[in-house]
């Protein structure tokens, strides 16, 4: 194993760099109590585009903040006791739910699974824009030069959230057996699930992206899916003049600051030779977290595919 990050002794100890803004508790409170707040004016559409004899395909609507219309696909076994465990999962950055037929594992295991399509990306959520400053690519930077509460990966994280609380509202559903998954942006919108609905049972954030951002500057990695920070201080603070102001509003959207709010077991899994989502990133989030937790070490592997992890995911998510 080749070493570019820090020496895993220190990974295991290292909390980030990237600044907390000092209102950031409050900011996410608030931020809460106006999604809950909403009618999400919840749609399902039957999708017959599967045939599986065991499993019902919706596509599910509703109200996100800010009026968007954000979609998910949504599968549910047609012969399982009820109530039944649920699972929540996220894509990866510029994708999309992806197809029905590889969620349907879990569905012939007895889950309802619910898959969120992320605004304005490769799915058909809405992204309702309407913020000042750059918006010709980057989701990151979406909103960097307004108002915090106009961050867009504000509104997707709050998206996660909202899908659980209405996942776990179904009839069907068991509340208290609800997991959440992803790998990449699903892995960091897997954390902010965790912690923005409480009730998340188990958690398993594959190489969570969308942590310790200033991090990822310092290491010169802001390429690949960081790409956007670095196209930013190009453009907009070529001298970093703004460069404290610009880390600490990034901030609100550091899953190492959320991470403490998390109540759910967790299982990660971290690739050591990842050089799109630094490892010290991640232990920057993983660290923090004050629940059940392990952390599954690839030490040769980067962000990719890691040989037998879907299986332990699967297992996990088998207890709840």
């Amino acid at each position: 194993m080749g070493l570019f990050d820090f020496p895993l002794k220190k990974l295991k100890t290292y909390k980030g760099i990237n600044p907390k803004p000092k209102n950031f508790e409050t900011f996410w409170d608030q931020a809460l109590k106006e999604m809950r707040a909403l009618d999400p004016e919840l749609e399902l559409i039957p999708n017959k585009t599967l045939r599986a004899p065991f499993a019902e395909c919706f596509d599910m609507f509703w109200t996100g903040v800010g009026g968007a219309r954000i979609h998910a696909k949504l599968l549910r076994p047609k012969h399982s006791p009820k109530p039944h465990p649920a699972l929540c999962v996220f894509h990866g950055y510029s994708g999309s739910a992806g197809d029905w037929q590889d969620k349907l594992s879990f569905v012939a295991a007895g889950f309802t699974v619910a898959a969120m399509d992320a605004r304005g990306q490769g799915g058909s959520s809405e992204d309702k824009g309407a913020v000042k400053g750059n918006t010709l690519n980057g989701h990151i930077i979406r909103g960097l030069d307004d108002i915090p509460e106009k961050l867009l990966f504000r509104q997707i994280f709050l998206d996660t959230a909202q899908m659980a609380r209405i996942v776990m509202a179904m009839p069907e559903v068991d509340a208290k057996r609800v997991g959440a998954m992803g790998a990449s942006q699903g892995g960091g919108l897997t954390l902010a699930c965790a912690a923005l609905e409480p009730g998340i049972k188990r958690a398993v954030p594959i190489y969570p992206f969308l942590c310790d951002y200033q991090r990822v500057w310092e290491m010169d990695l802001a390429k690949h899916a960081y790409e956007e920070l670095q196209q930013y201080f190009r453009r907009f603070d070529p001298r970093h003049e703004r460069k404290k102001g610009i880390f600490t509003k990034l901030g609100y959207l550091d899953n190492q600051h959320l991470a403490p709010r998390i109540k759910a077991e967790i299982l990660m899994a971290v690739g050591l030779m990842d050089e799109i989502c630094p490892p010290s990133t991640q232990f920057a989030a993983y660290n923090k977290i004050r629940s059940k937790k392990e952390m599954v070490l690839y030490p040769d592997f980067g962000h990719e595919g890691l040989p037998d992890f879907n299986d332990l995911a699967f297992n996990f998510m088998m207890g709840l």
